[in-house]
């Protein structure tokens, strides 16, 4: 008969080791091995080859593909998200900063479930009963068909599950449930994966819907085993900043639809409600004209997105400049201001440059690089930008204006909000102009700053 061993195992990737290190070797992360007994499996587990007919392969053309309906919920930007609904037997893992709104936007979501389709069960292992009470107090539910449950214990929580019967389950969070029979401690890698594991197996069963919250790590990423995220259906983040409120749900893994939507909504003291037009939201104070201000169409996921980018340089009395952004990746900030300085000459050595996006807003792709320059160009120039303008292309290193995907959405979004110019690159391609939108195309920064920036006194 086998015996327990004892390994290993790597809190960051998942990783066996066969004797304690300081580093993992899989991952390179530090101090992350943690002694694990690993149980050998069980009688009851094993499965004689040839015994199991109930899943017996099928011809490809004989397999029924019907399709499967979706829950549509009233929160439309979560439908969104998630390919158009919640899919039945699915597994959704949710993420984000401690803070965010993860909790507050499964209550929800949970409730609206309960609403129109029958019970569902909102499992806790971080916050009481009372507690949950209080925050649906807040949020104005009062669903009956909605059970709420206080505990860890996972085999607790699916006895509860088999004798109530619920159209949906939400557990907060995977790192606090745990099973009897493994012997580490809850949120270590077998604990995580193996409660991930039954929970995937209770879904598929029962066939219902199951919402999994998870822990982030310090950068970012679901904290766990990296297996965990390939054994749900869905991956869903809640990203924004806790000082503004908006709040950005993202699908970086999608089994039953797109992962390039993006669903926007604002915080408010009745809980998440959604922004059916977020170009508008991000622009709600922006002043058109003014110095150090232009307006970048970026694209998030499959939606246009208008937001702000201001910028201010200074001169500074110390003989390295300041460089700070807020919203924008740093390494792309020095990149264009070297291409402002190499390819357009504006002088720059002696000048503190910040550049923020306003709204909190974190922009990653290259097509906001015009935008940037421009506002830039235009603190240090200390010129207006051409009012009702903006702004769209990716800047080379060369000086060049780069071509840019979904262009025509991008002005047609521009064009709904009342913009009467866009610059844009000049490609071999010409672009459709949308209604009411003139259409700037040109080669290099140097000819966008000209068009942008209004004439000096």
């Amino acid at each position: 008969m086998a015996k327990a061993r004892t390994v290993f195992v790597c809190q960051a990737c998942g990783a066996e080791h066969p004797k304690w290190g300081g580093r993992c070797l899989s991952c390179g992360e530090w101090n992350t091995l943690v002694e694990t007994v690993v149980e050998p499996p069980s009688a009851t587990r094993r499965r004689k080859p040839g015994t199991s007919r109930e899943n017996a392969p099928q011809r490809l053309t004989d397999v029924q593909a019907d399709r499967f309906e979706r829950i549509p919920l009233p929160l439309e930007e979560f439908n969104r998200v998630l390919g158009g609904g919640v899919v039945p037997g699915s597994l959704v893992l949710i993420g984000g900063d401690p803070g965010i709104g993860k909790s507050t936007l499964l209550l929800q979501v949970a409730a609206q479930l309960a609403e129109r389709h029958g019970p569902v069960l909102y499992v806790s292992g971080e916050e009481s009963t009372q507690q949950i009470r209080l925050r649906a107090e807040r949020l104005g539910i009062r669903v009956p068909a909605l059970y709420v449950l206080s505990e860890t214990n996972l085999d607790a929580v699916l006895e509860h599950v088999s004798r109530l019967r619920p159209q949906a389950l939400v557990v907060d969070s995977i790192q606090t449930v745990y099973l009897d029979e493994l012997t580490s401690g809850p949120g270590s890698v077998s604990q995580v994966r193996e409660c991930a594991a039954r929970l995937l197996q209770v879904a598929k069963t029962h066939n219902i819907p199951i919402f999994l919250v998870g822990h982030v790590t310090k950068a970012g990423a679901i904290a766990g085993p990296r297996v965990l995220e390939h054994i749900v259906d869905a991956v869903l983040y809640l990203e924004g900043d806790r000082y503004h409120a908006y709040r950005l749900l993202r699908s970086v893994k999608n089994r039953f639809g797109s992962t390039n939507e993006v669903g926007v909504f604002e915080m408010g003291e009745r809980g998440l409600a959604e922004v059916t037009n977020p170009s508008e939201f991000f622009l709600a104070e922006y002043r058109s004209g003014a110095t150090g201000s232009a307006v970048a169409v970026t694209l998030e996921g499959s939606r246009p997105l208008l937001v702000e980018i201001q910028a201010l340089s200074t001169a500074t009395p110390f003989s390295q400049p300041r460089r700070t952004a807020n919203g924008l990746d740093v390494n792309r900030l020095y990149l264009l201001l070297a291409v402002l300085s190499k390819r357009v000459g504006l002088s720059l050595h002696n000048q503190d440059v910040f550049v923020n996006v306003v709204g909190g807003i974190k922009i990653s792709e290259p097509a906001a690089d015009l935008a940037v320059a421009v506002a830039i160009a235009s603190s240090v120039r200390d010129r207006a930008v051409a009012p009702q303008t903006a702004f769209v292309g990716e800047i080379g290193l060369g000086g060049e204006l780069r071509t840019v995907a979904q262009l025509e959405r991008r002005l047609a979004e521009a064009a709904k909000l009342g913009f009467r110019r866009c610059v844009v690159p000049r490609s071999s391609r010409p672009v459709a102009s949308a209604d009411g939108l003139e259409v700037v195309p040109c080669r290099t920064v140097v000819e966008a700053l000209q068009a942008a920036l209004a004439p000096g006194p």
